[in-house]
């Protein structure tokens, strides 16, 4: 027989099946109903449900609920701060059985090379990762990066078979307002699936930006905002990052009517968040607690993700579907006690039994040596825009506050929680460094500094002086990237990221562990962010309103310009 009669076979039963899970109940995320009976899998595929089967192998799940695995919609694995294969190891245990990612953090690094590398690692790792194409690097004209992808570059990496799409479309204006370069990339994914990022866009902006034939968007942050998109024909994927938390505002849309047109996803998550927290996992618990029906929620993890993003072969535990299974203790509880990724048992054999391909962007870091007086504010009036941090938001206020001059610098002033922050250029283009000034993290001593910075990726540091600014900021070019805490000229900890200066080359139990220390230290100079990391990381994204910084100056997204110096 052919594997196609085969399958059939054992569907009907003429067969045995591979694998049989027993004594579940499953939940029918179309319908609602709970399941009795036997899931037969036969390969990578469910083949029965509802009845009895007979298998190579039965395994007893009698007393847990089983449901379809998890899809996180939208994502940069790199913001995990680990590799494919250790995010793979880490969340793949949770119930994660699909990862949609965008790797356009390494890809505005080392370009082309990056995206290469997650679509050889998605070939080797047990959960399905989805590899969409970087349509914004850089994401603006008001940075530098270390690489650039044209419309041409992406043509030559299009047809690998991890593609969806095009990932997130973030430089909104040049869509609204067709500039060419962008009108390019949409033109090459016409009539496939292009992902948008379009935060507080509305009325005919964003009329004219989802008429570009954009589909999906992650950047809602009100209930209003998401159902304006909704009611346009989007799909709404509801985050919960490690600092981008939209899912308490964001769950009162999510209704059993609703559901078939929302999704989950992450965006960017750390192994010490997932470890104290989780993933998808925790996002299905807190969506539950909040009073949403658990056939709502896993639907919109699973089938709806499935649906929204093409992927007709997964998001439903029903015969024909790819064995994405997660037994879990209670639909309120969503802890994992069994994943099966395409049939195969997630456990320790199954990583230790995969292949890798070794990491890419070493010394990817190639800063100016900076001194104490470069991030010096020069300046000649009191009036000071100020980046005004809302925690748990990537978005920021745009403050103004008067500053004094001394000696023609603007210093820190911690006791109002007006510290300096810099973005120094490490990919070797021009050196440049630019200053302004922050309020929000509290820190009253020392600096922090940080590769991870969206989505140009220089070196971002904050600090009260300008000597351990100096000191955090060049000690990252000795480790190759990362993260680094330091204080009365001393470094009190450090997290070394050598994979293009954004992931490690460890396991994720040691950078979960490395981040305890960090957060510590940050703690220990007065910060109050519970994620004083990637907060810093997003202050230099010049697509997110309304005040940020790049290593060109301080940016007024909602103008979309440089502030003159």
């Amino acid at each position: 027989m052919t594997e196609l009669e085969r399958r059939i076979a054992a569907g009907r039963g003429d067969e045995p099946s591979d694998l049989v899970l027993r004594g579940g109940r499953v939940l029918d995320v179309v319908t609602g109903a709970l399941i009795e009976g036997d899931v037969a899998i036969y390969g990578d595929t469910i083949v029965g449900i509802g009845t009895h089967y007979e298998g190579g192998e039965t395994i007893d799940v009698t007393g847990l609920m089983l449901v379809p695995g998890f899809i996180d919609t939208h994502l940069h694995i790199e913001s995990s701060l680990v590799t494919p294969f250790e995010f793979d190891r880490c969340v793949a245990p949770r119930g994660v059985t699909t990862a949609i990612c965008d790797p356009h953090e390494i890809a505005n690094v080392i370009g082309l090379e990056g995206i290469r590398y997650f679509q050889q690692a998605s070939r080797l790792t047990l959960m399905d990762i989805r590899v969409q194409l970087s349509s914004c690097v850089p994401s603006t004209h008001m940075e530098t990066a270390g690489a650039r992808i044209d419309a041409e570059d992406l043509a030559m990496v299009m047809d690998h078979p991890s593609g969806i799409g095009l990932a997130e479309f973030m430089n909104y204006p040049g869509v609204i307002h067709r500039d060419p370069g962008s009108m390019a990339k949409l033109k090459l994914f016409e009539g496939g699936h292009i992902d948008g990022h379009c935060p507080q866009l509305s009325g005919r902006d964003l009329n004219a930006y989802i008429a570009a034939g954009i589909r999906t968007e992650h950047e809602a942050t009100t209930a209003e905002e998401a159902l304006e998109k909704l009611r346009k024909g989007m799909r709404v994927l509801i985050r919960e990052g490690s600092v981008s938390k939209d899912l308490d505002a964001l769950a009162p849309i999510l209704t059993e009517a609703t559901s078939a047109y929302l999704c989950l996803c992450t965006d960017d998550r750390n192994p010490l968040d997932i470890a104290e927290h989780g993933h998808l996992d925790y996002m299905i618990r807190r969506l539950i607690e909040k009073g949403a029906s658990p056939l709502a929620v896993y639907r919109a993890a699973s089938l709806s993700a499935a649906e929204a993003f093409g992927l007709k072969d997964r998001g439903q535990i029903a015969p024909g579907k790819r064995a994405d299974i997660v037994a879990v203790d209670s639909l309120e509880g969503c802890h994992a006690q069994l994943v099966l990724c395409a049939g195969r048992l997630v456990n320790d054999a199954a990583f230790d039994a995969r292949t890798t391909i070794p990491p890419v962007g070493r010394d990817s870091v190639k800063a100016p040596l900076v001194k104490p007086e470069d991030f010096r504010a020069r300046a000649n009036r009191p009036e000071t825009d100020v980046i005004g941090i809302i925690e748990g938001k990537i978005i920021t206020d745009h403050l103004r506050e008067k500053i004094a001059v001394e000696d023609g610098d603007k210093r820190p002033d911690p006791a109002r929680d007006l510290i300096r922050i810099a973005v120094v250029e490490r990919h070797g283009r021009n050196g440049n460094i630019a200053t302004g000034f922050v309020k929000g993290f509290g820190l009253n001593t020392g600096a922090i500094a940080s590769t991870v910075c969206h989505d140009h990726h220089n070196i971002a540091v904050v600090g009260a002086d300008y000597a351990d600014m100096a000191l955090a900021a060049n000690r990252l070019s000795e480790i190759e990237g990362g993260f680094v805490v330091a204080r009365d000229g001393k470094i009190l900890a450090e997290l070394a990221l050598p994979v293009a200066g954004l992931m490690s080359l460890g396991p994720f139990e040691l950078v979960r562990d490395r981040l305890v220390a960090l957060r510590s230290a940050a703690k220990g100079l007065g910060v109050t962010l519970e994620e004083p990391f990637l907060q810093l990381a997003f202050l230099a994204l010049p697509v997110i309103p309304a005040l940020k910084i790049t290593d060109r100056g301080m940016v007024d997204v909602k103008k979309f310009e440089i502030i003159p110096g």
